[in-house]
């Protein structure tokens, strides 16, 4: 499974959260200890939020630590909200365009986790994205598709009951004519002003997902794994939907599988 990272607050250099730590994402490509794969090398992006609404965004299909022109990005690149994402493929094609996160106008997205069986009843999921929104489709990823399933549900308005409608939609699909597990994922998205993340499963076994604030950078890290040794980070509990802002935390139950068993 892919590993990522993210973060919002006062401006920080992105090597702060993507390359600096002791166990930073770039070190988890090639050594993760709370997922299923070691070895993360299946490509990498970063977006980031500076002065236009639109996010920046940087992908390519090299392992994160062999690759010089993104260790120069994140020494020299300040924003004060960003994402990044090293992806370990679950069967779809190493390129850029199956590379997280992606961007649909002010939105990024990145996604760790699986959508059982989905090369079952891909068709059908891709006739789920809206056709105002289907010309974003670059990829081939299940991630890529709950993105956009989730613009068209009103994400833009309802995160949370989008995301949920989006993942129970697929759900569906995957407990019609997939396998299982049907649903494991930890996701992060953001408006360029908010940062949500999630973390649910169908199963017992939802990836890990963490946050901690940092007095000192003023700003809080969202994370599939803790960044240092030794460091305080709160555990998200399966079944969470997070909203992070400038006031605080907001963790509220994320239930589409209710959605997914009426449907």
């Amino acid at each position: 499974m892919c590993r990522w990272a993210a973060y919002t607050g006062e401006p920080v250099f992105l090597e702060e959260i993507v390359s600096r730590p002791g166990h930073s994402l770039i070190h988890q490509s090639h050594g993760a200890t709370q997922s299923k794969t070691a070895i993360n090398a299946d490509g990498f992006g970063v977006a980031w939020y500076g002065e236009r609404e639109e996010p920046g965004l940087f992908r390519d299909i090299l392992p994160a630590w062999s690759d010089p022109n993104l260790r120069s990005l994140t020494a020299q690149v300040k924003s004060p909200l960003f994402l990044a994402h090293v992806r370990a493929s679950t069967g779809t094609a190493t390129s850029r365009n199956n590379c997280h996160p992606f961007v649909v106008g002010n939105w990024t997205f990145m996604h760790n986790g699986q959508i059982g069986g989905y090369d079952g009843f891909r068709r059908d999921a891709e006739m789920l994205i809206p056709d105002p929104l289907y010309p974003h489709r670059k990829g081939a990823t299940d991630s890529e598709a709950l993105f956009l399933i989730a613009l068209g549900e009103g994400l833009r308005d309802d995160a949370k009951g989008a995301l949920e409608r989006a993942t129970a939609r697929l759900e569906s699909l995957s407990r019609l004519k997939g396998a299982a597990p049907h649903v494991r994922m930890t996701a992060a998205f953001s408006d360029g002003k908010r940062l949500f993340a999630v973390r649910y499963a169908t199963d017992e076994n939802a990836p890990t997902l963490y946050h901690r604030w940092s007095e000192m950078r003023r700003g809080r890290a969202v994370v599939s794994e803790p960044l240092e040794a030794g460091e305080c980070w709160d555990s998200v509990p399966p079944g969470s939907f997070c909203t992070f802002e400038a006031d605080g935390v907001t963790i509220e139950p994320f239930e589409p599988r209710c959605l997914a068993r009426v449907a």
